[in-house]
């Protein structure tokens, strides 16, 4: 049910085109803006097709298209760094990003650097737990040791990508010269973990993510996942949005729980989207939330008292009212 949810808003995608018309905002009687959605297309850049983002925006742009006169659409993509851009230059009009990596761009940092990006956040949704799996005849028990190894960093352009390089400096390692850097999506990463042509990977994503179950359940205890937590403090140098979390062993099957960092998920637009649509969709993400958590886990996590916890990012005026 969940896959056929993102695979059907993903097809509808390739039908619609990106970055589709939207009804300009209209005011409610007595001059109040409108939380209505106007009538339009609106297009959502999503992640890696085993990751929450690619689930999560499908059954997402289900809801907005059954609940408003909006027609909402999802894409694979290569996550962070790439929706954001995107995002700005009009191809998509939502996207999914991390906090760290939406942080980079309002500040005209990291990926962005010398170009502050004019984003505005809907709401702060999920965390995404940082999960270092390495297979357990690699000699590996911590970032440290991956000098030399063979890596999957996450794809290009995504915030795995962000995260596993600021992982390796944090550690004392330069990602382009001390590790064997693979830039692989998730698909190709699972592939090598199974065939061993990789010795470990680095992915930020919500629990549990279907790829890293697949690798768990197919090579068991020839994996295992990594406390990361050594490193806290030097990556709350670079952004303070870290913080320390949780893999429970249920998540995978693990004989116990990996303390690991985590960093928020914040959902994502210009500065010029439509109040109304803004409003609404903010508004239908709790009014629907249960619903949302059926199509995965993850969603269960978003938080209405943290929803305006989005800083540096600002929150778009239509979200505030949704969320006042």
């Amino acid at each position: 049910m969940k896959r056929a949810l993102a695979a059907a808003a993903v097809l509808a995608l390739a039908v619609t085109g990106c970055g589709g018309k939207q009804q300009t905002d209209q005011a409610a009687p007595g001059g109040t803006q409108s939380c209505e959605a106007g009538e339009g297309r609106i297009t959502i850049a999503t992640g890696n097709s085993g990751g929450v983002y690619y689930v999560l925006g499908g059954g997402l742009a289900q809801l907005i298209s059954n609940n408003t006169k909006l027609r909402a659409t999802a894409a694979e993509t290569g996550a962070s760094v790439q929706n954001i851009q995107q995002l700005v230059a009009g191809n998509y009009d939502v996207a999914f990003s991390l906090a760290d990596t939406a942080a980079d761009a309002v500040n005209g940092k990291g990926s962005f650097a010398g170009k502050p990006q004019k984003i505005q956040a809907l709401t702060r949704i999920y965390p995404n737990s940082t999960q270092v799996l390495v297979r357990t005849d690699s000699g590996i028990t911590s970032i440290a040791d991956m000098k030399g190894k063979r890596i999957s960093t996450g794809s290009p352009k995504s915030g795995t990508e962000v995260i596993a390089n600021r992982l390796l400096q944090a550690a004392g390692l330069k990602p382009d010269t001390d590790v064997q850097a693979q830039r692989l999506d998730l698909a190709k990463t699972a592939d090598g973990m199974k065939a061993g042509t990789l010795d470990g990977l680095v992915w930020s994503g919500g629990l549990p993510t279907a790829q890293i179950t697949d690798i768990t359940t197919a090579l068991k205890d020839k994996v295992k996942f990594l406390d990361i937590t050594p490193l806290l403090p030097k990556l709350k140098e670079v952004n303070p949005v870290y913080d320390q979390g949780v893999i429970p062993a249920a998540a995978y099957g693990q004989p116990t729980d990996v303390p690991t960092v985590v960093v928020p998920n914040l959902l994502l637009v210009r500065d010029d989207f439509p109040a109304g649509n803004a409003c609404a969709i903010t508004k239908l993400i709790f009014d629907k939330q249960a619903e949302l958590a059926k199509v995965h886990p993850a969603a269960k996590e978003i938080s209405k008292q943290l929803a305006t916890q989005t800083d540096p990012v600002p929150l778009h005026p239509g979200a505030k009212q949704a969320l006042g």
